[in-house]
């Protein structure tokens, strides 16, 4: 990847940020440095292959001032995010940081540990646990605690327990109501798109470096490990609900549809601590990831928060999230939990003020100013979502893609008004010419848009490339959204060096387990080909061990299913599986492993695989 140097408006606007923002503010160090025990020393995990699925070390670069190409405050974060190794966050409750994007959260009872969010991957969670058991000995696992349905809070599950101790008894786990369903549906369903684009919002092909990825803001990365999932054998429905385990008394907050559709805050009256999930922490989060995801409710996050002060902190001497550092103290609890609570219903309240204007999304995002308080909060900055992409969130929210000017509504696709926007401006040289006076002028938004209708013209035009990732740098260097940095240097990169695909792993066979087969039924009409399959009319039954039965009828393009008893007398075809994952493999091809039974027209099932498509892990992002 080759990287220019930041242009003379990056410069001067890094030195604005030196002088505006609060850096004399260091209480953040402080609290992140609070607790430390010890630290992995090297910091490199790897899998069984020899792999490498986690490298803390590779971001030591992170000292000392901030360079021009990297935003002062993402700088500031960065460090503080990339420290690592075990910490006490009260006696009995520990926590390992910086062996993944999230923490793993020790919580000692009378006889073993609760371990709270156990990473995404089973590698990185037994270093984790391995290193808190080294200074805290070897006390057995009693219960797991997932706090919500991201993968980043269970993916590493096999790492701290095993499907047997879990199916024994020995173990519980316990997880907000709604959690499997969620989990699942988010890694399989467009799993293949959102993976695509994360590899871009988390940096996943960039060199980490002062030029580089130097994190995203929450964590520094995802992990790369084997990902898992154990199905929760305790699900907690209501606010106000108190479970007891290993002598340790918990109890719990639903807050559903904030940062996750299914998340829970919780309080541990021995310890008095309270542990906030993933919707406090120390930065502005997504109301929509832009690796894509639902839109969250800003509406009902800040409820959930003024909720859990109004029950907790009276009590709490600590509170403690997923990611980043803990606070302590009555009075910074309320202060962090307040702003925080502030910070969404800001963005909720006035961004619907001002669409009930009669200003779009656009609009109002470039000109949305948070209050001074927000400014001055570190905490309140954003590093993993921005009050840019948020506030059009909010507006996607309520109001759709559709900004209600009708020469919006039907516009043509980038690969379709690209070739006109060059001629009407006078052919490609003209544009790159346009671009480069653009980018001579500090102006990289408006250099971008032209390039990005050059490369959409004509992909294999070297020059319009060239300006292009050089932009994308340029407005990567400037900004303090980690993510947005991201986004701008992977696409930079494909630019120079071509398509990097997905780097991440697709959903695993343990996810791919837990799927009820309604999902895997979805999942298989999600994979129809439409108008390949206009003409054909189907009725298959699915029968799985020699039990529940499903009709599957595919209609107008449309696979339909229902649990109804076999009718071999009016399917076309019968297969009766072993279980669930045999109808995936069926459906890659394999019709010839065990586990499979095939009665009736064997080629209504050829039908059916032939108008299949399979996802595209390697799809354009930046190019046609």
């Amino acid at each position: 990847m080759e990287n220019k140097p930041p242009t003379a408006t990056i410069e001067a606007a890094h030195r604005e940020h030196l002088n505006a923002l609060p850096f004399d503010d260091t209480r953040d160090f402080a609290d992140a440095d609070r607790g430390f025990i010890a630290k992995q020393d090297p910091c490199v995990i790897t899998a069984a292959d020899g792999r490498v699925v986690w490298d803390n070390d590779v971001y030591a670069f992170l000292t000392g001032d901030a360079p021009t190409s990297v935003h002062p405050s993402l700088w500031r974060q960065s460090t503080l995010v990339a420290k690592q190794g075990l910490y006490e966050v009260v006696p009995g409750i520990y926590q390992i940081r910086g062996f993944d994007l999230s923490n793993m959260t020790v919580i000692e009872g009378d006889t073993g540990i609760i371990v709270i969010d156990p990473l995404v991957s089973t590698e990185v969670a037994a270093a984790a646990l391995a290193l808190y058991r080294q200074h805290r000995g070897d006390r057995e696992v009693k219960a797991v605690i997932y706090t919500h349905s991201h993968v980043d809070h269970f993916g590493g599950v096999l790492g701290v327990t095993s499907q047997e101790d879990v199916d024994a008894g020995k173990v519980a786990v316990i997880a907000p109501e709604g959690f499997t369903e969620h989990a699942v549906q988010e890694n399989v369903y467009a799993g293949t798109a959102m993976a695509r684009r994360a590899g871009y919002m988390y940096g996943a092909a960039l060199a980490r470096g002062p030029q580089g990825q130097v994190g995203c803001g929450l964590g520094q990365t995802p992990s790369t490990g084997e990902v898992a999932i154990i199905v929760p054998t305790i699900d907690i429905r209501e606010t106000g609900e108190k479970h007891t385990v290993d002598g340790v008394e918990i109890e719990f907050q639903m807050a559903p549809g904030t940062e996750a559709p299914a998340e829970m805050h919780f309080y541990f009256p021995r310890f008095r601590a309270l542990c906030m999930a993933e919707n406090a922490t120390h930065n502005l989060h997504n109301l929509l990831t832009l690796r894509g995801a639902l839109v969250r409710d800003p509406h009902g996050w800040a409820g959930y928060l003024t909720e859990a002060i109004d029950t907790f902190a009276d009590r709490a001497d600590v509170v403690f999230a997923s990611h980043h550092w803990p606070t302590w103290g009555k009075e910074q609890i309320v202060e962090f939990l307040s702003l925080q609570r502030d910070l969404y219903a800001y963005l909720h309240d006035q961004t619907l003020r001002q669409l009930n204007q009669g200003y779009t999304g656009i609009e109002i995002a470039e000109t949305f100013a948070m209050p001074p308080a927000l400014e001055r909060a570190w905490h309140a900055h954003g590093y993993y979502g921005s009050v840019s992409h948020n506030v059009k969130a909010v507006y996607q929210r309520y109001m759709g893609w559709f900004d209600g000017n009708p020469a919006r509504l039907w516009p043509h696709p980038p690969e379709a008004i690209g070739p006109r926007y060059v001629a009407a401006m006078g052919g490609l040289d003209r544009v790159v010419e346009l671009a480069q006076s653009a980018f001579d002028e500090g102006d990289s938004r408006w250099a971008a848009t032209l390039l990005d209708h050059a490369v959409f013209t004509d992909e294999n035009h070297g020059a319009a490339r060239q300006l292009y990732a050089d932009t994308l740098e340029q407005l990567a260097y400037g900004s303090e959204t980690a993510t947005w940095r991201n986004f701008f240097l992977a696409g930079a990169t494909e630019l120079r060096d071509g398509n990097f695909g997905t780097p991440t792993q697709a959903a695993s066979p343990s996810m791919m387990g837990q799927l009820t087969p309604e999902q895997m039924f979805d999942v298989l009409a999600i994979s129809v080909n439409g108008p390949r399959a206009w003409d054909l009319e189907l009725a298959i039954d699915v029968t799985f061990g020699g039990q529940d039965n499903y009709r599957l009828t595919l209609r107008n393009g449309v696979l339909v299913y229902r649990k109804v008893p076999a009718d071999e007398a009016t399917a076309h075809a019968t297969l009766r599986l072993d279980s669930k994952l045999r109808l995936i493999s069926l459906l890659g091809g394999d019709v010839d492993s065990p586990g499979l039974q095939i009665t009736g027209d064997a080629a209504a099932l050829e039908s059916l695989t032939s108008v299949l498509d399979q996802p595209d892990p390697a799809f354009n992002i930046v190019t046609p």
